[in-house]
């Protein structure tokens, strides 16, 4: 624009056209911020300038500047209403143009120019291309932009969503090493407090019984604080090839040796224990675990159970059966294991059913598919 202004007031013009087109000019300073007041202003001042001042000046090198402007930076209906006012401007300058050429009075030998199509053609066609190209310009520069802030919108847009589903993983991650936490940590505390009541008995009449009680009680302290370790390192994020795996089938025989050993519970599992996927494995190996802690808790002193577990076509069936009086507890009492029990089930499309069982006591069924 200060280029402009320059050749404004450096071409030889007379002092009113050089007023006129620094007028023109001028208005170019707000042409991004305020496109529609800048294309108006200047289309104002080169229709003064028509009026005055019968030939073209520098300072209508503005008005396409401008309608550019207003095309790019404008709305699309400011930069339509520009355009068909431009064409029409076009005309009127043409017409001016070409009368500007005649004579009132011709003098002898001087031939008028004709006030044909062919004499207005060029003129129009000349300016109205530059406007056109002007407009054109201004138009692909605002869609274009308007494209690249769609897109930059979009990916913005993605990147929200993905972080919300990132902190949603997290969220579902915590939920899961918290049911993991409870079932470790209630199926561990819970067995030593029955094994260690029983080695407080034992004691009186035989200490050979309490002392292998009471190393029972300390490797399942040990193995549980295994496994909250392994659960720490989770949620710390570590990698640490000492942590153990996750327990699956083949770890069932180590979770049941105390009971079994002890004749509380019964135990029928497959044998070799068979192929499964590794989330099915901990599935059924947390329902057994978590249906033990609540026998322990509910069935009462004395209360014995049947652990089995087969393979019944693409399913894993997990039932376990007490004959205590924990039926007194209904099935909504079940706090955060029951909830995880089927929440674990649910996951690979299976079914649970917990209730009462015929004849007294309480079961747990479970329907994994494989």
């Amino acid at each position: 624009m200060l280029g402009l202004t320059a050749v404004t007031f450096l071409v030889g013009q007379p002092l009113h056209v050089t007023a006129l087109s620094a007028l023109q000019v001028a208005p170019l300073a707000w042409r991004r911020s305020r496109p529609a007041t800048t294309f108006a202003l200047v289309w104002l001042f080169s229709g003064v300038q028509a009026l005055v001042y019968d030939y073209p000046a520098i300072g209508q090198l503005a008005y396409p500047v401008a309608l550019y402007s207003l095309a790019r930076f404008g709305r699309s209906r400011d930069a339509l209403v520009g355009l068909v006012l431009s064409l029409v401007a076009t005309g009127v300058a043409a017409w001016v143009w070409v009368m500007a050429g005649r004579y009132d009075d011709p003098p002898p030998g001087v031939v008028q120019p004709d006030l044909s199509l062919t004499t207005f053609l060029p003129y129009t066609l000349t300016v109205g291309a530059i406007v056109i190209a002007a407009w054109a310009l201004g138009t692909q520069g605002r869609i274009r932009r308007a494209y690249e802030d769609a897109l930059l919108e979009r990916g913005e847009r993605m990147a929200e969503e993905a972080e919300q589903r990132t902190r949603s993983a997290a969220a579902e991650e915590r939920t899961r090493v918290a049911r993991e936490m409870h079932d470790v940590v209630a199926h561990g505390i819970t067995g030593m407090i029955v094994q260690a009541d029983g080695a407080r008995y034992a004691a009186e009449h035989d200490p050979d019984v309490a002392v292998r009680t009471l190393e029972t009680v300390a490797s399942t302290g040990r193995e549980a604080l295994t496994e909250m370790r392994r659960l720490l390192g989770l949620l710390r994020g570590t990698s640490d090839p000492e942590l153990v795996p996750q327990p699956g089938l083949a770890d069932l025989p180590r979770l049941l040796a105390a009971d079994v050993e002890a004749g509380r519970v019964r135990a029928t599992l497959p044998d070799p224990a068979p192929a499964v996927p590794d989330g099915v494995a901990l599935t059924v190996f947390r329902v057994v675990q978590e249906s033990l802690t609540n026998v322990r808790k509910h069935a009462g002193a004395g209360a014995t159970a049947a652990v089995d577990v087969t393979v019944d076509g693409p399913d894993v069936l997990v039932e376990v059966v007490d004959d205590g009086h924990g039926a007194a507890h209904t099935s909504t009492s079940g706090g955060l294991g029951l909830v995880g029990m089927r929440e674990r089930v649910a996951v690979h499309g299976g079914t649970l059913n917990v209730g009462p069982a015929p004849g007294g006591g309480w079961r747990v069924r479970a329907r994994i598919p494989r």
